[in-house]
């Protein structure tokens, strides 16, 4: 954090902000139409997959829009270890640990608070093991 810029009162509720979101695309209550997606996406996003891939943002929607219409989530996607730091007065890192069914991830999702709400700008998972 910067000195100066931001309390850490304030960092504090934008953890929990972001933390609410995670992980990204799989958070149904923030919408799941095109319009949707394209809003909380910055039109340069891009992702690194735990496979190691890099996905740009429209197979990130595109991808997404086809998860949801087959039903709900297949399990409850639980996130844990939450870290923010602050890139900018309004460019935030985000990392967390993800544990799927059949593996654990670490994550990182750089967001940008925008006058319209929170966009992902990047975001990385990367298997532990």
């Amino acid at each position: 954090m910067y000195p100066g810029s931001m309390s850490d009162l304030d960092l504090d509720h934008i953890l929990r902000e972001l933390a609410a979101r995670e992980p990204i695309f799989h958070r149904r209550e923030f919408g799941t139409s095109r319009a949707d997606l394209e809003r909380m996406t910055d039109d340069n996003f891009w992702e690194i997959g735990a496979s190691g891939k890099v996905y740009q943002r429209g197979y990130a929607i595109e991808t997404s829009l086809a998860r949801y219409e087959n039903g709900p989530e297949p399990h409850e996607w639980p996130c844990r270890d939450f870290t923010i730091t602050m890139l900018t007065d309004r460019l935030f890192l985000l990392s967390y640990i993800l544990e799927e069914p059949q593996r654990v991830t670490r994550h990182s999702t750089i967001w940008r608070r925008a006058d319209d709400g929170w966009k992902v700008v990047f975001h990385q998972g990367t298997p532990t093991v």
